[in-house]
C-alpha cells in the first residue's frame, strides 16, 4: 500500500499510563511513516489521558479490557472501528488472540508480533524481544512497515514548566504506585517510614527544596508520610506538599519537568520524568531496570544487590512475593543519590 495514501491507522496497546509512554516512539515514528494519515490509539480508560501528552495522537479509543464487561467493551471497540475502515492497524502484545483482534478490526493491513495464529492472520509479524527497553521492544513494531525508524527515548509534546522561586535546588518527591498494581499483588513501593526520613534528610541538610506530590491513588501514603514527620519537624520552610494541585496529568508533568530532581519507584511518573528529561532517582524492588529505564547519565537507579532473586517480575513471577527483600534500599543510600545528582551538575 501507498504510505501517502493511507488516511486511518489504528494503534492497539492496553496498558497503564506508563506503558503509553513507552509506546509513544512507536507511534511518532508510524506517523512520520504514514504522513497523511489519522492516528488513532485504543487504549485502557485509565490512560486516557495519554493523548495529552503525545501530539502524534489524533484520537483515542478507550477499551475497557479489565471490567466484568470487557467483552461488551471489546465489541462496541470493533464496531466502532468497522465504521471507519482502516487502511492499517497494530497492535502490541504476544498472545495468539491478539491477531484476532487485529482481524476483527477489519484493517486492510495488519501488523503484531509474532504468534502461533499470526502469519493466518497478520499481514507480517516481527519476533517479539522481551530482553531490551520496553520502548525498543514496542519500537519493534514501527520497524516492521519502516525498516530505518530510529526509536528514541520516549519525548512528552507541549508542557511548559512552571516557574518555582528557590535559590536551592528542587527534589520533587513522588511516594506513590497505582492502586490496580497493589491489588494485583504488584509490590514496588517503598516503606513510608523511609520516605519520611528521607524527607527529613533532606530538610535537615537546608541544601534543598522539597516538593511532595501524588496522584488519588497516594493520599495514604502522603497522609502518612506528613503524619511521621509532624511529630518532630517543626521547619517547613523548605517543604511544600503539593497533594491535589496538580489538576490534570499535563500539570504534573510540567511540575515534574519543573524540578531539578525527582525521587520515585517504579511507576508512571518515573516514565514522565524520563520524557521530560529531568533527573530522576528510582527506586527499584522485583522489577527489571534493564527492560524499563534506558542508558542515560541523568537516571540513577537504585536496588539491593546480591539478591539472587530478583528481578522476579515478570519473567519468573507474576506477582509479588512475602518477601520484601528487594525493597529494603538504605535511606541514606538514596540521600547520597540525590547529592550525587547535584554535584555533577556543579562539576
Amino acid at each position: 500500500m501507498n504510505k501517502d495514501k493511507v488516511k486511518r491507522v489504528l494503534l492497539i496497546n492496553f496498558g497503564g499510563i506508563g506503558d503509553e509512554i513507552l509506546f509513544f516512539p512507536t507511534i511518532k515514528s508510524i506517523k512520520k511513516t504514514y504522513p497523511n494519515a489519522k492516528i488513532y490509539l485504543a487504549l485502557e480508560p485509565r490512560s486516557k489521558s495519554a493523548r495529552h501528552l503525545c501530539s502524534a495522537i489524533d484520537k483515542i479509543f478507550c477499551v475497557n479490557i479489565k471490567s466484568k464487561f470487557k467483552y461488551f467493551s471489546i465489541i462496541k471497540f470493533l464496531m466502532r472501528v468497522w465504521i471507519r475502515r482502516f487502511d492499517v492497524a497494530f497492535s502490541t502484545g504476544s498472545s495468539k488472540l491478539v491477531a484476532l483482534l487485529l482481524l476483527l478490526t477489519g484493517a486492510k493491513e495488519r501488523y503484531g508480533y509474532d504468534s502461533p495464529w499470526a502469519k493466518m492472520l497478520l499481514t507480517k509479524a516481527v519476533k517479539l524481544n522481551k530482553n531490551q527497553y520496553v520502548a525498543e521492544m514496542y519500537h519493534d513494531l514501527a520497524k516492521i512497515v519502516n525498516p530505518n525508524a530510529v526509536c528514541t527515548i520516549p519525548e512528552i509534546d507541549n508542557v511548559q514548566a512552571p516557574e518555582i522561586n528557590s535559590e536551592k535546588p528542587v527534589v520533587l518527591i513522588h511516594p506513590g504506585v497505582s492502586l490496580m498494581s497493589i491489588k494485583k499483588n504488584i509490590i514496588k513501593g517503598w516503606s513510608i517510614k523511609r520516605w519520611a526520613k528521607l524527607i527529613d534528610m533532606l530538610l535537615e541538610s537546608k541544601k534543598y527544596k522539597v516538593l511532595l506530590a501524588g496522584g488519588k491513588d497516594d493520599e495514604e501514603a502522603i497522609e502518612k508520610i506528613l503524619f511521621i514527620l509532624n511529630a518532630t519537624r517543626t521547619d517547613y520552610s523548605d517543604f511544600k506538599n503539593l497533594y491535589g494541585q496538580t489538576k490534570s496529568i499535563k500539570d504534573f508533568v510540567a511540575l515534574v519537568k519543573a524540578c531539578d530532581a525527582m525521587v520515585c519507584v517504579d511507576s508512571a511518573p518515573m516514565h514522565m520524568a524520563i520524557a521530560v528529561n529531568t533527573p530522576v532517582i528510582a527506586l527499584f524492588g522485583p522489577t527489571d531496570e534493564k527492560i524499563l529505564v534506558p542508558e542515560r547519565n541523568n537516571i540513577k537507579v537504585l536496588k539491593v544487590n546480591g539478591l539472587d532473586c530478583r528481578p522476579c517480575l515478570w519473567a519468573k513471577r507474576q506477582t509479588s512475593c512475602e518477601s520484601k527483600d528487594c525493597l529494603e534500599i538504605h535511606t541514606k543510600d538514596v540521600f547520597d543519590a540525590i547529592e550525587g545528582v547535584f554535584e555533577k551538575c556543579v562539576k
